[in-house]
């Protein structure tokens, strides 16, 4: 397929553009900034995706440059994974600004789609939306942020339908993997390699992590098999269900042969539950079906962490 992707740059989406253009698809990608404005881990997937695919620079979703592509070309697909995440942790995260950069000039967009002949749109949701996976607290928003990842939903939902196009929506977890920003899992190497013990502040959540190169296959599969027909189609794809205590023992049980360091890890009594206690996907995956090996992508992850972490301690 000819395909145009939406936050390339992002940790998930260059694994997903990686995996589409190793299926044998032909992937543009747009990016809001100029090649000068990317640094750090962000440069170095960035090096890595203009080899697989044709970059458009300072270009975002629904702007007159985003529509101009659009219109440009007959595509088979829009992948649309970009998403809003300034300061996405904030309690006080604009959601409403986010729903409107999600959403810009949305029904122009899908016009020119449909004019071109194309009518297959690939939404990248979150577990931690409203009404999404399975869990506790009548499956609320997890976070300002969440909700506005529903809110785009829900909009594009509405205009794919009365449109009659077709809408595929791969709601992802929590994925971690090499090339990831500074988040939990880079936490615990980085405190690991300084000798030191991890605290695990929320050990009780119960999150669904997933190896992001997994996340990647089942991405591609999906986009592969989505059919033109008019409506919904959808697929929460599950890792490892399990709470942040537990997930942490097996991070630790995988990095610490390969590492060949301690990897100790102190399970804090939690008592802040401001979030959801449980929020998980339910589509069980068949790796072997995906061509997913395992042992090989924890192997992948601790060479990551070795080359990256391990020299600046």
């Amino acid at each position: 397929m000819k395909i145009l992707f939406t936050g390339a740059s992002s940790f998930s989406g260059f694994w997903f553009v990686k995996e589409l253009a190793q299926s044998g698809h032909s992937v543009s990608a747009i990016f809001q900034g100029s090649l000068e404005n990317y640094q750090g881990l962000r440069k170095e997937r960035m090096d890595q995706l203009l080899k697989i695919c044709r970059p458009v620079f300072s270009c975002s979703f629904g702007s007159e440059a985003f529509l101009k592509v659009l219109g440009e070309s007959k595509w088979d697909l829009l992948c649309h994974h970009a998403a809003d995440v300034s300061d996405y942790k904030s309690p006080d995260f604009n959601f409403a600004a986010a729903l409107t950069n999600n959403t810009n000039n949305l029904k122009s967009a899908l016009n020119l789609l449909v004019k071109q002949g194309c009518n297959r749109i690939l939404l990248t949701g979150s577990v931690f939306e409203q009404n999404e996976g399975a869990g506790s607290d009548n499956l609320r928003a997890v976070s300002p942020y969440g909700l506005s990842k529903g809110l785009t939903s829900d909009v594009f939902k509405f205009y794919t339908s009365v449109m009659e196009m077709k809408l595929g929506k791969f709601v992802i977890p929590n994925p971690f993997g090499p090339y990831e920003e500074a988040r939990f899992t880079t936490f615990l190497i980085q405190t690991w390699y300084k000798g030191q013990t991890a605290p695990v502040a929320f050990p009780a959540y119960v999150r669904d992590n997933i190896p992001v190169s997994l996340l990647a296959k089942a991405y591609a599969d999906f986009a592969s098999r989505l059919s033109p027909n008019p409506g919904l189609e959808q697929i929460n794809p599950s890792g490892y269900p399990e709470s942040q205590g537990a997930f942490t023992r097996r991070f630790a049980e995988e990095m610490s042969p390969r590492l060949s360091v301690p990897c100790n890890f102190e399970l804090y009594k939690q008592e802040d539950f401001s979030e959801p206690k449980v929020r998980i996907n339910t589509d069980i995956l068949d790796s072997s079906k995906l061509g997913w090996d395992e042992v090989k992508a924890w192997d992948d992850l601790a060479y990551f962490y070795e080359t990256h972490y391990k020299q600046n301690i």
